[in-house]
């Protein structure tokens, strides 16, 4: 193909990027790294139902509309979530430019204590160190230090780098879905500016397509370029009915499929699930203490209690990580 010319090189790299398109909308076995469960077999039904012409359950490429939650359901979010982490770090390493911040004892908590300081913190408290980092930085500079931070530090209980933490089994779900003209988004209650960096890097899904947490900026036309700067008050929170929301003030209208792991997430699925036609609502369930985390109703991270009722009664998918996932990570 090197000694074709450069426009038929386009064309044939065209035509082989619809070959294996459509390859994968065929594929039989489009989730490599699942077992043969219910769970798995319960994707692949749905996917098929909605993308089959002859189907009484078909839905036109520009509806088909799928969200994923991000922590918990697309990587880890033990002991902490990620965002908080990052802050934590950042934190420590600017704190001698914030000498404001020795009024706060939560803050001096973790820039005094050890590098797991910020677990013995109230949630609110853990957000109000994330918030305090981002506050006064441009988006550009908050947006750099997250890239930087997550290809060089790696996750505590795994030593692996935070980029290579995906659950490769739900990266298989988005690729199959994308391979079926499904439009990926992403919904988490992390702040908006840390999620696009996250998402892009380690789920593959761009930042005009993920939705979060918000904070107020202000603009700055003093500077060249211009400049938005990040304020330390919150403009919308991006969990538990936040969720639904905010999807529907970004998109305009409900999603065919939902994936999330926690009573964070209910409210967004209940919206998914009940709007009209054929839908999907799945929960991943952390049963797997030997090779991620085992927890639910009594987790303070990622709760999962009410949604886990919701998803009996209403039959939502509920993926086992144990018994589902032949793998974890990527």
């Amino acid at each position: 193909m090197n000694k074709l010319n450069p426009a038929t090189r386009r064309l044939a790299l065209a035509a082989l990027a619809l070959t294996l398109l459509a390859g994968c909308r065929q594929d039989s076995n489009p989730l490599p790294s699942w077992n043969p469960t219910s769970s798995r077999q319960a994707v692949i039904d749905f996917v098929k139902k909605v993308t089959d012409h002859g189907s009484p359950h078909y839905v036109a490429p520009a509806d088909r509309l799928a969200v994923f939650d991000n922590d918990g359901t697309l990587w880890p979010e033990q002991p902490l979530y990620v965002e908080v982490l990052f802050a934590a770090d950042q934190m420590k390493a600017v704190a001698s430019q914030h000498p404001e911040w020795k009024d706060t004892p939560a803050f001096q908590q973790v820039i005094t204590g050890s590098p797991d300081a910020i677990l013995g913190l109230e949630g609110k408290d853990q957000f109000a160190v994330a918030f305090a980092v981002h506050s006064g930085m441009t988006t550009e500079a908050y947006a750099n230090a997250v890239d930087v931070w997550l290809a060089t530090h790696k996750y505590p209980r795994f030593s692996k780098s935070y980029l290579d933490v995906a659950y490769q089994p739900m990266l298989e779900v988005i690729a199959y879905l994308r391979a079926n003209e499904f439009q990926v988004y992403s919904v988490t209650g992390a702040e908006v500016g840390f999620a696009r960096i996250a998402n892009a890097k380690s789920f593959g899904i761009p930042s005009d397509h993920v939705i979060g947490t918000l904070l107020k900026t202000t603009f700055d036309p003093t500077v060249n370029p211009a400049q938005l700067v990040a304020q330390p008050d919150v403009l919308l929170v991006d969990d538990g009915p936040g969720k639904p929301a905010s999807i529907s003030n970004v998109l305009g209208r409900r999603p065919l499929a939902a994936f999330g792991n926690s009573d964070g997430d209910l409210p967004m699925l209940q919206w998914t699930a009940s709007g009209t036609g054929l839908r999907f609502a799945a929960l991943v369930h952390h049963d797997d203490a030997d090779r991620e985390f085992a927890y639910d109703r009594s987790a303070t991270v990622g709760h999962l209690d009410k949604a886990l009722d919701a998803a009996k009664e209403k039959n939502w998918t509920v993926i086992s990580m144990k018994g589902d996932w032949k793998q974890i990570f990527k």
